[in-house]
């Protein structure tokens, strides 16, 4: 990687459009997004992306550890998607559910045929992670007959009716009451979950949980093979299977939250809940699924997806071709240049050294995830595990300093997330590692 570009003062005419670009935000956008700002304090503005880096107004690099929320799967501005997106945007930009068009048709085939076998997958496009959701929450209640969900604490599924009701953070709950018919059972963190470490504790509490909370018939269970705004907390060997085990005895679909996990970002597998050896019913998938472009997905066995057909239901902007097309681009380029093995090499070695950085400082309490999908908890004190927030939020400044976007996901806000587009290089991890150093190390 090469070095940051140089600090330096901004010319006037960036300064005047940063200036006058956050005012406009603060003015003309919702007040709710500033709650999501990784720099309140001193928003960054970027203006131009390229593989990996992104660069702000004043041309400084940056190495996006974020991904864009993970949005940004095979590098911004890969010349494949710029080229299908781009040739479908000149010839037509837009078709409505309503009629057919290509992409949107060869997606699905190519999507599925990236599935397991031995199961008739039908793929219903969305626009959002968070829409996905919802499709499969109501899918799951439609084909089953029941109402009542389980899913984890400290799980992500978005914010919107009824993602927002199975996400498990305070923090992005409101006071008036969220959407009925979501039980959490308690996740098993295995750094400092509260039956410690092990699998059948945490078992055992999912069927006290659908014994107790709801009337013992369910409609699903949903889980993220590795929680990833919880804090990259992975599921342990044994539990979905086991879970899935529990939820289908009480008349419940599996649903496997891919929509951080998928397309190869976690190295070992295509697919995250293939590294547990099970089978989920529904899978969701978004963010990278379209490396940038509004784009998701419910991949469902066909006689679920006939349940649902009983009624009419449709996307105006759900089978855009130009969205599709950028889809498309994602599975072509992980094949053609090997990214999925590519995410393994680099994360391993990204996981190498950022514990060898846990042996060097006593902030690192934990390392852990998979592939391009990786955490890094910061503690006051190892034994009591505090979460070092403010120490944290220092590093992160530091880590920006030096040409490196990095955000800190987790309720308590003390984990830092590494999961990059899946085109870094080892280059790149190296100059990580060296940052995050010097951060650490500057107290």
């Amino acid at each position: 990687m090469n070095a940051p570009h140089p600090p330096g003062p901004i010319p006037a005419d960036q300064a005047d459009l940063r200036a006058s670009l956050i005012a406009s935000r603060k003015r003309f956008l919702s007040p709710s997004l500033a709650t999501a700002s990784i720099y309140p304090d001193d928003p960054l503005l970027l203006v131009r992306g390229e593989g990996q880096y992104v660069f702000d107004e004043a041309g400084k690099r940056y190495l996006d550890c974020t991904a864009q929320n993970l949005c940004i799967s095979i590098g911004f501005c890969h010349p494949v998607t710029m080229a299908m997106a781009g040739e479908q945007m000149h010839r037509l930009p837009h078709t409505t559910t309503l009629f057919h068009s290509e992409h949107p048709i060869r997606y699905a085939e190519e999507l599925v045929a990236r599935m397991p076998a031995g199961t008739d997958w039908v793929v219903h496009l969305v626009n959002s992670g968070a829409e996905a959701i919802d499709l499969a929450y109501m899918m799951a209640r439609v084909h089953t007959g029941c109402f009542e969900m389980v899913a984890l604490r400290n799980a992500y599924h978005g914010l919107q009716f009824g993602a927002a009701g199975s996400t498990s953070f305070n923090g992005n709950r409101f006071t008036t009451a969220s959407v009925q018919g979501f039980v959490h059972a308690i996740h098993p963190d295995q750094y400092k979950g509260v039956f410690g470490a092990g699998v059948t504790p945490y078992l055992d509490e999912l069927k006290r949980t659908i014994s107790a909370s709801t009337s013992g018939r369910i409609a699903g269970m949903i889980i993220e093979p590795i929680q990833g705004s919880g804090g990259v907390v992975p599921m342990p060997p044994g539990y979905m299977q086991g879970a899935f085990e529990i939820v289908r005895a009480a008349g419940g679909l599996c649903i496997s939250d891919e929509v951080q996990t998928a397309f190869g970002r976690l190295g070992s597998h295509y697919w995250g809940f293939e590294a547990h050896g099970v089978m989920p019913d529904i899978i969701v998938l978004g963010k990278g699924i379209g490396n940038g472009f509004p784009i998701a997905a419910v991949v469902c066995r066909r006689d679920i997806a006939e349940s649902f057909a009983r009624a009419k239901f449709f996307n105006t902007y759900a089978c855009n071709p130009m969205a599709s097309a950028a889809a498309r681009s994602v599975l072509k380029v992980v094949d053609d240049e090997g990214l999925q093995a590519h995410a393994q090499r680099c994360g391993d070695h990204l996981l190498a050294g950022l514990n060898r950085l846990k042996e060097k400082h006593a902030l690192i309490g934990d390392v852990r995830g998979q592939g391009l999908m990786l955490g890094i908890e910061v503690v006051r004190d190892r034994t009591t595990r505090e979460p070092a927030v403010e120490e944290g939020a220092l590093v992160q400044n530091r880590l920006r300093a030096s040409g490196f976007i990095m955000v800190k996901g987790s309720p308590s806000r003390n984990t830092f997330r590494i999961n990059p587009p899946m085109c870094i290089t080892l280059n790149d991890c190296d100059a990580l590692l060296d940052a995050f150093d010097r951060a650490l190390a500057a107290g």
